[in-house]
């Protein structure tokens, strides 16, 4: 007999026991989000995908974004939509991993990985818009600084929740898709459109590192 998939309830204490024992109930906004993801997850747990095989698919969806954006014209409005869908691809993996009872230390850093990826795709994206390659180099650049400094402090054993920034990935994706979206609609303008969107995601990430590492400094002394 198959395993009876987590309630959404339990689903949610699942998550906060695996959070550093914040609890998403408590929150405006991570409560509802989740529990659309548990209703998003619980299909695919059902039919039996593995954690890996969504992580693996949100991938491909980001990388979908390229081709969109490579194509031009109004494709660029469609890749600011599977941009958004990558982005709920990046929630689906850890909640099929929760109720399939899946969670790994493997599919945690497969993660953290092609979110990595995932980002650069979308300086790519912006790129192939219009966007300056310096300004989408020097947004990578900010971005891999403020991700490696989240990823040393959390080898301390410093726990990651608590250390929220401006630059957290969800601002990210959809400062993307909202730039992405703009370039699209007013194809005359997309360099600029496009260019700001690089820059913000530069300054949203340079702002959130300078935050971690006051946040992790203060923690750890």
């Amino acid at each position: 007999m198959a395993r009876a998939l987590p309630s959404r309830q339990e689903y949610l204490t699942r998550w906060q026991e695996l959070h550093g024992g914040f609890d998403p109930r408590s929150s405006r906004f991570v409560g509802p989000w989740l529990s659309m993801v548990y209703m998003l997850a619980r299909p695919l747990a059902q039919v039996g995908l593995s954690p890996d095989s969504v992580t693996a698919l949100g991938l491909v969806v980001s990388a979908f974004v390229v081709v969109l954006c490579w194509l031009g014209g109004w494709w660029v409005i469609a890749a600011a939509v599977v941009v958004g869908i990558s982005g709920v691809f990046d929630s689906l993996d850890g909640a099929v991993a929760v109720l399939s009872d899946r969670a790994t230390r493997w599919g945690s850093v497969l993660d953290s990985l092609v979110d990595r990826i995932s980002d650069a795709l979308y300086l790519v994206a912006l790129w192939l818009v219009g966007a300056p390659a310096w300004v989408c180099v020097a947004a990578g650049f900010a971005l891999g600084l403020l991700e490696y400094t989240r990823a040393r402090a959390a080898a301390t054993g410093l726990d990651e929740v608590g250390i929220l920034t401006v630059g957290e990935r969800p601002t990210r994706v959809t400062v993307a898709a909202m730039f992405l979206l703009a370039a699209g609609i007013y194809r005359s303008e997309s360099v600029f459109w496009a260019t700001s969107g690089a820059a913000v995601l530069l300054l949203v990430s340079g702002i959130g590192f300078g935050q971690l590492v006051v946040l992790v400094r203060r923690r750890l002394r």
